[in-house]
């Protein structure tokens, strides 16, 4: 399954990013989004049993295996089913397991050099990371007024009611974390996740 990644972004305007390391939590959590209407998320790998949690959920969702660092991991995340590796920094050993198996690619990068390098190594979209830190909306605009080619997804404790001003900036998705699927209550991540996409209609 070869996914149009830019166009399912477009579509969604929200990534979540589940973050545990408790397998079945991450089961739930993948859940209660799809309930809420979101099919791709990421899920952080935070230690080797969420590749269990990825295999479980892989034919129901679109997952995205976050936090990979290395090719054994980025391995790992593809034989789990997962159909996108995200990183949270541009290695050029990801980039090339993403090529030989055809799977997509989200590189993490900070400054506009960074994300520049990362569109000119044909990496189809770009993660700005940590967006916050970096000026939030304001510093989505500024990087895209001279670079509006790139797809850009910036994350980092992104409030769910910034989420429509960055969409608005010019950023293709927003990653979004705790704020929408922090908790354990999985009825309030499907009910958070509603009002969110209401939004952004």
């Amino acid at each position: 399954m070869n996914i149009n990644l830019i166009e399912k972004l477009k579509e969604n305007k929200v990534l979540p990013i589940i973050r545990s390391t408790d397998p079945q939590d991450v089961i739930n959590k993948v859940k209660a989004l799809l309930d809420g209407g979101l099919d791709v998320m990421e899920v952080n790998v935070e230690t080797p049993n969420i590749f269990n949690a990825i295999k479980a959920v892989s034919n129901d969702a679109i997952i995205c295996a976050g936090g990979i660092i290395t090719s054994i991991q980025a391995q790992a995340a593809i034989d789990s089913g997962a159909k996108i590796i995200s990183s949270p920094i541009f290695q050029s050993n990801l980039l090339k397991i993403s090529k030989d198996k055809r799977l997509p690619f989200i590189a993490g990068t900070s400054t506009a050099n960074e994300a520049y390098n990362a569109w000119k190594s044909r990496i189809p979209v770009v993660k700005i990371y940590p967006i916050t830190a970096m000026g939030g909306v304001e510093y989505i605009e500024n990087l895209l007024r001279p670079m509006p080619f790139l797809n850009v997804i910036p994350q980092g404790n992104v409030q769910l009611n910034e989420v429509k001003s960055y969409i608005e900036a010019g950023a293709i998705a927003v990653g979004v974390g705790r704020h929408l699927t922090g908790g354990n209550s999985y009825k309030d991540i499907t009910e958070r996740t509603k009002d969110l996409l209401e939004q952004l209609k």
